[in-house]
């Protein structure tokens, strides 16, 4: 599990191609306090770490699956050598959980459709795919590229937040464009509302 509170950014230092594909990711965690199977976030995505070392830089792999790469904007057509991703290591009991629950596993991908400045800040409109968007609720949470974020509107399809200063220097978001596809995890609470709902609709 997850908060959606950024701690690195991380670089993909090299994609391999190995039955599934091995990224290489660089980091300014302590590798020595990582443990080979450990969860990390990596743009939200919980992948497992499969090796680790320090030269040239501190740096960790991990495998990522075809059914991984289907789901979600990581992989060899979205990622490359010199991308920036957030970063995130598993929470641990008695771990703040500042920003909300986040399990690692995306549900979709949005798509950044709109941009403008508001102040200091940056409004960020992004377009969630069909069957995701009855679960996005103004003031509610979700995590966009493994950022925890409050939605402010939502228009059919189409939800915005804001990204304030902070946010956008100690994540990736200070890199994004309008037409980028960004991984989209809904709130777990979210989730099981609307399967109540539905349970209940059904009776």
């Amino acid at each position: 599990m997850f908060t959606g509170i950024v701690t690195d950014i991380g670089q993909i230092l090299a994609l391999e191609e190995r039955g599934d594909l091995r990224a290489r990711i660089g980091t300014r965690y302590d590798v020595e306090g990582i443990d080979i199977g450990a969860s990390i976030a990596c743009d939200g995505v919980c992948l497992t770490v499969v090796a680790l070392g320090t030269t040239p830089q501190n740096w960790f792999d991990v495998d990522i699956s075809a059914e991984t790469v289907s789901k979600t904007a990581i992989g060899p057509n979205s990622w490359a050598a010199g991308k920036r991703v957030n970063l995130e290591r598993a929470l641990k009991v008695g771990d703040e959980l500042g920003g909300h629950i986040v399990s690692g596993h995306v549900d979709g991908v949005a798509e950044v459709v709109g941009m403008a400045r508001e102040g200091d800040s940056t409004r960020v409109t992004f377009r969630a795919p069909e069957a995701l968007a009855r679960f996005i609720a103004p003031k509610g949470s979700v995590a966009l590229n493994g950022t925890s974020l409050t939605v402010n509107e939502v228009n059919g399809r189409e939800f915005g937040i804001n990204l304030i200063p902070h946010t956008q220097e100690v994540t990736t978001w200070g890199d994004v464009v309008v037409g980028d596809a960004i991984n989209l995890e809904i709130d777990t609470l979210a989730r099981y509302v609307a399967r109540m709902r539905d349970w209940d609709a059904s009776l």
